[in-house]
Formats: C-alpha cells, sequence, structure tokens
C-alpha cells in the first residue's frame, strides 16, 4: 500500500476528548477536526472514532461526520489499549478499521495510542503527571507513567502544542527531536472583545456591585488558586474593591482552596462561579480588571490566549508554556511567589496606561494563534507521515 500524493490522506481521527470531557483537551479535538473538514477536505478524508462507554454524542459541529465507535469501559479501554502497546499486538476495535485503503493513518489526540501496524500521529498535550505526580490521582500517574513511553515510543509523528511540550518530550524520554513538530492550537472566533452591554449584563451576575479579577479553568491543584488567594488577600489589606471571580467545573483535590478561602476572610471576596456558560465567557474575560493564571504548569494556557483575544490584561506564570503563548502581552511572575502576583495585579489595576497596552497587545497576541493555521499545519504532517511510511 502507498499513499498517493495527489489523492487526500484518509485519517481515523480520534474524537473521544470532544466526546467525554469539556477542558482543554476537549477543544482541541473539537475545534482541529471542524477545521480538517472545513478547510483541508481536499487533502484529509477525516472519520471519527471514540469509545462510546457513557453514552455521550459527537458534538453537534460534528454530528455529520462519519464516525465509528466501541463500547468499552473507560478503565477497560484504558488497559486494553496499554496492553496493545505492551504486547506489541495490534489493537482489533481500531486496526479493523484502519485496514486497507481507508483511513490508512491513526491520529490520538489524547495520550492513549493503540498498538498498530498502519501510521499513527499522538497529539501530546502536556506531561504534568512527570513533572508534579502530586497533582494526579496515583491510579493516573501510574498508567501515564507506563503508558506514555510507550506511547510516544510507537508513534510514528508526534505533535506537541508548544515548544515546552516538545522540550519535555526530548529531556525526559528521550524522543527524538525530528519526531515531535510543534503545530500550536488556536483561539475560536468567538472570543474577541464583548460589546458593553453584553460585559455589563454579565458583570451584574457575577460580580454586580465591584470590579473583579478572573480566572478560568478546571479548579485543580496545578492551577494554583492559593497563590491567587494569598495575593487577593494581600490587596484587600490594601485597601482594593476587587472580587476574584473563579471560573471552571470543579476538578479534584479543590476542598482545601475552599477552606483557605474561609482562613484568609475572603467569604465576600471570592465568587465560585462553576461552570460558566460558552456564551457568557467573552464578556466576562472583556470585563475584568485582570485575568490571572498563575498555574505551576500549562501545556499550552487557554485561558491566558482567550483572555488577549477578547481585550483583558493577563498576569499568568513565568513557566511552562505561558510565556510562549502570551510573549510580552502579559506581566510573568513566578507561580510560588503570591507577592509578586500581588504586585503585578496592582500595577495592571492602578495604572490604567499599562493596562489599555496589556489590552491593546493581547489583542495582536492572541490573533497569531488560529485553527485554521493548525489544521493546515497537521494536514501537512499527515501528508510527510503516509509518504515517508509508505515510502
Amino acid at each position: 500500500m502507498s499513499a498517493h500524493p495527489a489523492l487526500p490522506i484518509a485519517v481515523l481521527y480520534d474524537i473521544g476528548p470532544a466526546v467525554h470531557q469539556g477542558a482543554g483537551l476537549a477543544r482541541y479535538a473539537e475545534r482541529l477536526a471542524v477545521h480538517l473538514r472545513r478547510e483541508q477536505a481536499h487533502t484529509v478524508t477525516l472519520q471519527l472514532f471514540f469509545n462510546a462507554h457513557s453514552g455521550h454524542m459527537l458534538p453537534a459541529a460534528l454530528a455529520d461526520a462519519p464516525s465509528h465507535s466501541l463500547r468499552l469501559g473507560q478503565i477497560a479501554w484504558r488497559l486494553s489499549v496499554l496492553a496493545s502497546q505492551m504486547t506489541r499486538q495490534p489493537y482489533r476495535p481500531v486496526a479493523g478499521l484502519v485496514k486497507g485503503q481507508a483511513p490508512l493513518l491513526y491520529h490520538a489526540t489524547e495520550h492513549l495510542l493503540p498498538y498498530l501496524t498502519t501510521p499513527t500521529v499522538l497529539t501530546v498535550h502536556d506531561l504534568i503527571f512527570e513533572r508534579y505526580p502530586e497533582h494526579h490521582t496515583r491510579r493516573n500517574v501510574w498508567f501515564l507513567k507506563v503508558g506514555m513511553r510507550l506511547f510516544t515510543r510507537a508513534a510514528t509523528a508526534i505533535i506537541a502544542v508548544s515548544e515546552h511540550t516538545r522540550r519535555d518530550l526530548i529531556d525526559l524520554y528521550g524522543t527524538a527531536p525530528e519526531k515531535v513538530h510543534v503545530i500550536y492550537e488556536g483561539v475560536d472566533p468567538v472570543f474577541r472583545p464583548a460589546p458593553a452591554d453584553e460585559v455589563a449584563h454579565v458583570a451584574a451576575a457575577y460580580s454586580p456591585d465591584r470590579p473583579y479579577l478572573l480566572m478560568v479553568g478546571t479548579l485543580e491543584p496545578r492551577k494554583n488558586h492559593a497563590a491567587a488567594l494569598h495575593a487577593l488577600a494581600q490587596l484587600k489589606r490594601e485597601g482594593l474593591p476587587h472580587r476574584l471571580v473563579i471560573a471552571g467545573g470543579q476538578g479534584w483535590l479543590f476542598e482545601p482552596i475552599r477552606r483557605l478561602v474561609d482562613e484568609l476572610g475572603l467569604t465576600q471576596d471570592v465568587v465560585f462561579a462553576g461552570y460558566v456558560p460558552a456564551a457568557e465567557l467573552p464578556p466576562l474575560y472583556t470585563g475584568a480588571a485582570c485575568v490571572l493564571l498563575p498555574s505551576l504548569y500549562e501545556g499550552f494556557g487557554f485561558p491566558a490566549l482567550e483572555a488577549m483575544a477578547c481585550g483583558a490584561p493577563v498576569v499568568c506564570s513565568d513557566v511552562s508554556s505561558l510565556p510562549e503563548v502570551t510573549g510580552a502581552a502579559a506581566l510573568h511572575i513566578p507561580p510560588h511567589d503570591p507577592a509578586a502576583l500581588a504586585a503585578a495585579v496592582r500595577l495592571v489595576v492602578t495604572q490604567p496606561t499599562l493596562a489599555a497596552a496589556l489590552r491593546q497587545q493581547g489583542l495582536i497576541r492572541a490573533a497569531r494563534f488560529r485553527w485554521e493555521t493548525a489544521a493546515a499545519e497537521t494536514a501537512a504532517l499527515y501528508r510527510r507521515v503516509a509518504a515517508t511510511f509508505f515510502a
């Protein structure tokens, strides 16, 4: 079998994250698939694949796409995929779909790659479990520490969503540099400065009587909400009126953060907004006096990019991928230094000229990250992988 240069590359694409999750991996899987189908149909024929273990359906934007699924419990699915790599036996539920001419390439969009004898592309978002294992469950750390070395070794090519993730793959796993390709994610066009009336409406719902700072993302330890709360406590002692709105679904090990709010006397100054409807996120970003992302580790950092696209000033960590994504359009602080975070926020909220400059620079910076570009670069990688594999 060979990949004809004039024909579209047939790809079986793991859409599982978009079916079962709601965070960054889900957005990556869905938006990349949408743009591959929309702009790269002349070079890629996409078929979707997912494990339908919980009865979830395809995202509405992909409801008409050709798809395949299996029904297997989530633990059984993960362990059977791992077993296929450990025994080097083709994983039958997937191998049967990639047999023959179409599809001939498999793209694993999350950290789960079955063993196959056809070419494979694996997207690696981060190696948080290696750098900060204490922020994962023991079972997940075990699975990923065993599995990811096998998955990255078996993949024909790897997509890293940032140069930082690429360096981690090379440094921690000894992955050949030429095997890892950095393809940045994009920002959805819905993230743009919102009209004043929408901003006022959303602000009235989340912080009706005071200006607010904002954190967006799954509520879990690596997001470093503790540093933000200590910084807020310092700012409140100085008399700043701002609330901190924390938006995002609750992850694990978050109960200590709720207790810290009480211990610091911030019960009237912190709003746990929970899941914020998609339509409310752009005006919530736009209305923020400052968006905080003091994460210990980010594989990419969607909230920083979305905030910049909405014209919000950003203060974020100076570690992992965040300086790479935000460039000079944000203020950077050490994530373990709440005093530095407080100082940076103080600058933004008390110096209108600085805040305006950050807003403008953020808009320019965010415009560089486009899903159309990610789709084009991914399609080009598919073609190179297929051409090399079948040469």
